[in-house]
């Protein structure tokens, strides 16, 4: 839920943040969904967003991180402590996040019945003997339809419209 705000707030969108640090589209919507991100990719998120790497870490207290290299002379840098001023995402800010996805799904979905709704009733679909191939094609379109929502590729729909409801909800900034 972290990295879905604090990628909100850039006005980024997923394929943006892949991009930005080199992690796979799919990586991006897992850790957003709340999965476990690994060292390696919570290193690349807190680096392009400026933040602590426990930041995308699902433990509780202070993260140490045992890979990092320092280049400093300084004996025993094997472990660098963070510090806890790490972003959060607020009970009201997650109820407003969800609250908005559901939104953006529904009218999607609604956009989807009239589509197919206006095409069988203009084909005539619904007396005629052949609906099995339009009722495959139309569920191929819906297919697609739903890989376009999943990978937010609809602009009006999109990164901005998102975060504009998010704000409108809380009555703030995100």
């Amino acid at each position: 839920m972290i990295l879905r705000k604090l990628r909100l707030q850039k006005g980024w969108s997923q394929e943006q943040v892949a991009e930005l640090t080199d992690l796979s589209v799919r990586t991006i919507q897992r850790i957003e969904r709340g999965g476990q991100a690994s060292l390696e990719s919570a290193n690349a998120l807190a680096a392009v967003f400026e933040v602590d790497i426990s930041t995308f870490q699902n433990n509780t207290g202070k993260t140490t991180m045992q890979h990092k290299e320092q280049k400093d002379t300084t004996p025993n840098t094997d472990s660098i402590q963070v510090s806890d001023k790490s972003p959060t995402v607020s009970k009201e800010e997650k109820d407003a996040i969800n609250y908005v996805k559901g939104i953006k799904e529904f009218y999607l979905h609604a956009l989807m019945f009239v589509i197919f709704m206006l095409a069988f009733f203009l084909n005539d679909q619904f007396t005629s003997n052949e609906q099995l191939p339009w009722l495959s094609l139309g569920w191929l379109a819906g297919v697609i339809i739903h890989g376009l929502v999943a990978y937010e590729v609809f602009g009006s729909l999109g990164t901005n419209w998102e975060k504009k409801q998010i704000e409108k909800k809380l009555g703030r900034k995100l």
